[in-house]
């Protein structure tokens, strides 16, 4: 009989054919997947001989992957025109930067030493988009220097959008039990934990020059 167990607020999904799949706690089945035969296909060592594997194939299988626009954030102080009798434009020298956090996976991350094997395994998922940026780098940022002219009576500042990309997937381990020879067989166990990467998407840069974020810049203005 297939049970199931939703745990809500970032939680794993768990599915396995018997009545112990409320066992597994998402970071569980990291475990599992970090000590797996094989990951992504990939057979795994265990220098320390005292550790083996605990599950027989764990796997990365990505189910979405989109674009979309980040938060818009204002990243200049306001210039205004606004003296008394002011009629004439101003051209003001307007310099922004905004940098653009990376967002890791809900279970792994580069700090967490022990799931080195499943971060890297991740990260190998990630990397084959377009534009994207190694998981291993914490941010990216824009910016630039401008000029512009502010109309008498007005006030100016700069917004940026930056441009964000999603991968969505699930891990999904599997434990195989030898045949029994005597009694039954114990049936094979199946989980899986859902994950979410987000990212900038990123340009590429100048003279090879570190990559920038993609996004818009809006130049705003509102009364005196």
């Amino acid at each position: 009989m297939l049970s199931a167990l939703a745990i809500g607020g970032g939680g794993a999904l768990l599915m396995m054919p018997n009545a112990n799949a409320a066992d597994r706690s998402p970071e569980e089945i990291m475990g599992l997947c970090n000590d797996t035969e094989k990951l992504n296909g990939v057979t795994q060592s265990f220098p320390d001989i005292s550790k083996s594997a605990r599950s027989s194939t764990c796997d990365f299988e990505e189910t979405n992957f989109e674009t979309f626009d980040g938060p818009t954030e204002k990243v200049t102080p306001e210039f205004p025109n606004c003296e008394p009798d002011v009629n004439e434009n101003s051209t003001v020298s307007v310099n922004w930067t905004h940098t653009t956090a990376q967002k890791r996976g809900t279970y792994t991350s580069i700090d967490q030493g022990g799931l080195a094997n499943v971060f890297g395994a991740l990260g190998g998922s990630w990397s084959k988009h377009k534009g994207t940026l190694d998981l291993k780098t914490e941010s990216s940022s824009a910016g630039d220097t401008s000029e512009f002219s502010v109309p008498a009576g007005k006030v100016l500042h700069i917004e940026f959008t930056p441009k964000l990309q999603r991968m969505t997937g699930k891990w999904k381990v599997l434990i195989q039990h030898p045949p029994a020879v005597l009694g039954a067989s114990r049936p094979d166990e199946n989980y899986e934990a859902p994950d979410v990467v987000e990212g900038p998407v990123i340009l590429p840069g100048a003279a090879g020059a570190p990559g920038v974020t993609d996004g818009k810049v809006t130049p705003v203005f509102v009364d005196c």
